[in-house]
């Protein structure tokens, strides 16, 4: 029998990082003398990698426009947070939802467009690093909706599609689930309404972090 393994996104499913992001896409677009997005397209592409979302936000650019903006962010995102940005608050009840997760014995995991470094940050400054067993980044992997991210944590956590499920807030995490062949559970909460996320093919949809212990059981019965 396969363990149980749930698998969050980060941004907009577990913290809120449209702020930190929208400020520091404005910067490093800014600096590039290129006219920023507005914070509507920027939350829009939250969760794709970094050469992905420039394509999609500057598409007049090339190939090595969209990696020297992609460099620029993290540059600018670093030098944010050195200089006093508040680290990414939590959505409210998601502290309790995955802790009661993790001590009623899903292995939990995060596949995000997020780096290894701003994913660390993120867990860590909130205390929930240790209860996550497997965490994929963009350092690792294509960007969503590719399947690596999960394929991959299904492989670190021993856990079998049937009995894993994918948690996010945007359509590309949706689309990633289903191309893995698990579970899809859509949060009402991030940057992608409700009706993309069941267009993208999510089973179900948490209006609240509190909600997905309950769906989660949908899959472990």
């Amino acid at each position: 029998m396969s363990n149980r393994l749930a698998i969050f996104d980060c941004d907009g499913t577990l913290a809120d990082g449209a702020n930190s992001i929208c400020l520091a896409m404005e910067q490093c677009f800014t600096e590039a003398s290129l006219t920023p997005p507005s914070r509507e397209a920027t939350r829009r592409i939250v969760g794709l990698n970094l050469p992905e979302a420039m394509r999609l936000l500057h598409p007049a650019g090339d190939e090595p426009v969209h990696r020297s903006l992609a460099a620029a962010f993290k540059t600018v995102f670093q030098g944010l947070r050195a200089g006093g940005l508040a680290p990414d608050p939590l959505f409210d009840g998601m502290a309790e939802a995955i802790v009661a997760l993790d001590e009623s014995g899903w292995l939990l995991g995060v596949a995000t467009g997020k780096s290894d470094r701003g994913l660390s940050i993120c867990l860590d400054h909130h205390g929930l690093g240790p209860r996550f067993v497997t965490l994929q980044t963009a350092d690792r992997h294509p960007s969503k909706p590719h399947p690596s991210m999960i394929e991959a944590a299904m492989a670190e956590a021993g856990a079998a599609p049937a009995s894993t499920a994918m948690i996010g807030d945007t359509s590309f995490d949706m689309a990633m689930a289903r191309a893995a062949g698990v579970f899809a559970i859509g949060v009402t909460w991030g940057y992608h309404d409700r009706a993309e996320l069941i267009d993208a093919g999510a089973d179900c949809i948490a209006e609240r972090p509190a909600d997905i212990p309950a769906l989660l059981e949908k899959i472990a019965a």
